[in-house]
């Protein structure tokens, strides 16, 4: 029997040059009105997912 990608690490994740995985922030969408700039720019670029999480979704991501 073949291993099965999880659909939701196929949406959500990317995975970079170097083998680690790149995730996009929350909170960018809407009522960005009532948040400061420092706050918008902290979330502007996407996020490296830590080493422990890295080992779980390689699990559940097994065609890399």
């Amino acid at each position: 029997m073949t291993l099965k990608t999880r659909s939701w690490v196929k949406k959500r994740l990317k995975v970079t040059g170097s083998g680690k995985f790149k995730l996009g922030k929350a909170c960018k969408r809407h009522l960005l009105s009532d948040k400061s700039k420092k706050a918008k720019g902290r979330n502007k670029y996407g996020l490296i997912v830590s080493g422990t999480e890295a080992k779980k979704i390689r699990q559940q991501m097994p065609h890399i």
